[in-house]
C-alpha cells in the first residue's frame, strides 16, 4: 500500500484532535469516560452536520485490543473463582436478554415499517457487524439494523456510566483509578502481547468480534494464571477510549435519518424499552443474589461491556463480575445467533 495523501492525513489529525479535545472538556467537568464519550459526541456531531469522518479502519481493533487488555487484567484467579459461582444465573442473564430483544422487536414491528426478522436482529444485542452480516445472509436490508445496534450501544455509553457514578456520589474524579494504576513496561508489553495472541486466534477460528474477545481472553487467561502482567499507561487508554469513540460516532448518517423519521422514532423507543427491561432484569439479579444493584446495573445491560466494565473499574466494585456477566452472553449469543434467527422466522 503506498503512503496516505496529505489531504487524507490532515483530515484524520483533524477528526482526532476534535476528539481529543472535546474529551479533554469531558475530563475537566468529571465525566467517566471522557475520552470516550467526548470523542463520540464529536464524531456523531460530525455526521449528523453531513461532515466527512474518514479514519484508519485498523483503529477499531487496535482500540478493542487495548481495552480488552485492560478489562481482561482484573480476572485474577480469585475473581475467578468467585465468577464460577454465579454460572447459572449469568445463563439465566442471558437467555432473558434474549427474551427481552424479542418482546422489544415486537414493539418495533408495530412502530415501523421493518419486518419481523429485522425487528429481532434490530433488538437483540449482537453488536452492529454480527447483526448486519446476518441480515445479509437472510436477503434483509441491513442499515436498519446496523442503526438500532449502534444508537443502543451509543445510548448506553451516554446514559449509564455517568448516571450510575452521579448517584454513586463518592467519586471526585472518575479517571483517577485509571491514571493512578500501577504498570511497568515488562508488565504492560506482556499484557498486550497476551491480548493480541488471544485476538489473532479468535480470528483464525471464526470467532465474531475477535479483537475484543479474543483478547480479553487472552489477557484474561494471563491474569488467572498469575502471570507477571500489569495495567496498561493511561495514555494508551486515552488513545484507545478515542479511537473507539470516534468510530461509534462515524456510523451515524444523517440522509438516512432524514428519510426515515418513523423508524429513528421507533428505534429510539426500543432502545429505551430495552435499557429499562434489562434495568429491572439487574435490579432483579441484585435482589436475589445480594450483589450491590449498580454491579448488577451493568452487569446486564445490553451490550457494551467494555465501557460497563471500565464503569465498574470507576466504581471500584464487581469488575470481573460485570465482564463475565457480558462475556456469557456474548459466547451464548453470537455463535447461537443463525439459531436465533432461525427461531425468529418460525414463529414471526
Amino acid at each position: 500500500m503506498g503512503s496516505p495523501e496529505p489531504g487524507t492525513v490532515v483530515h484524520v489529525l483533524l477528526i482526532y484532535a476534535g476528539a481529543l479535545l472535546c474529551g479533554m472538556v469531558g475530563d475537566w467537568i468529571n465525566l467517566p469516560l471522557p475520552w470516550m464519550i467526548g470523542a463520540l459526541v464529536f464524531s456523531t456531531t460530525l455526521r449528523l452536520a453531513e461532515l466527512p469522518v474518514q479514519v484508519p479502519q485498523v483503529t477499531r481493533p487496535i482500540g478493542q485490543v487495548l481495552i480488552a487488555a485492560t478489562v481482561g487484567l482484573y480476572f485474577t484467579p480469585e475473581a475467578v473463582t468467585a465468577v464460577s459461582l454465579l454460572l447459572v444465573p449469568m445463563v439465566g442473564a442471558a437467555v432473558l436478554t434474549v427474551l427481552a430483544g424479542f418482546a422489544v422487536a415486537q414493539v418495533m414491528v408495530q412502530m415501523s415499517r421493518v419486518n419481523w426478522l429485522q425487528a429481532v436482529l434490530a433488538s437483540v444485542p449482537m453488536g452492529p457487524v454480527e447483526a448486519a452480516n446476518l441480515a445479509r445472509r437472510n436477503g434483509l436490508e441491513p442499515t436498519p439494523v446496523i442503526f438500532s445496534q449502534t444508537l443502543r450501544i451509543v445510548a448506553l455509553v451516554l446514559i449509564i456510566p455517568p448516571l450510575l457514578v452521579a448517584l454513586d456520589g463518592s467519586v471526585q474524579d472518575p479517571q483517577s483509578v485509571l491514571r493512578t494504576e500501577a504498570w511497568t513496561a515488562g508488565g504492560a508489553m506482556l499484557l498486550v502481547l497476551c491480548a493480541v495472541v488471544g485476538a489473532l486466534l479468535a480470528r483464525k477460528l471464526r470467532i465474531s468480534n475477535p479483537y475484543f474477545v479474543g483478547a480479553l481472553a487472552g489477557a484474561a487467561g494471563a491474569a488467572a494464571i498469575s502471570m507477571p502482567v500489569t495495567a496498561l499507561p493511561y495514555p494508551l487508554l486515552v488513545a484507545a477510549q478515542t479511537f473507539l469513540g470516534v468510530w461509534l460516532g462515524s456510523v451515524f448518517d444523517r440522509p438516512f435519518l432524514r428519510g426515515s423519521a418513523g423508524f429513528l422514532r421507533a428505534a429510539v423507543a426500543c432502545t429505551a424499552l430495552m435499557i429499562l427491561l434489562c434495568a429491572f432484569l439487574g435490579l432483579a439479579f441484585a435482589w436475589a443474589t445480594g450483589i450491590p444493584w449498580y454491579v448488577m446495573i451493568l452487569a446486564t445491560a445490553p451490550g457494551s461491556v467494555t465501557e460497563m466494565a471500565l464503569t465498574a473499574k470507576i466504581l471500584q466494585d464487581g469488575v470481573a463480575l460485570v465482564t463475565a456477566f457480558h462475556l456469557v452472553r456474548i459466547f451464548l449469543i453470537l455463535p447461537l445467533a443463525p439459531v436465533i434467527v432461525r427461531l425468529a422466522a418460525r414463529f414471526g
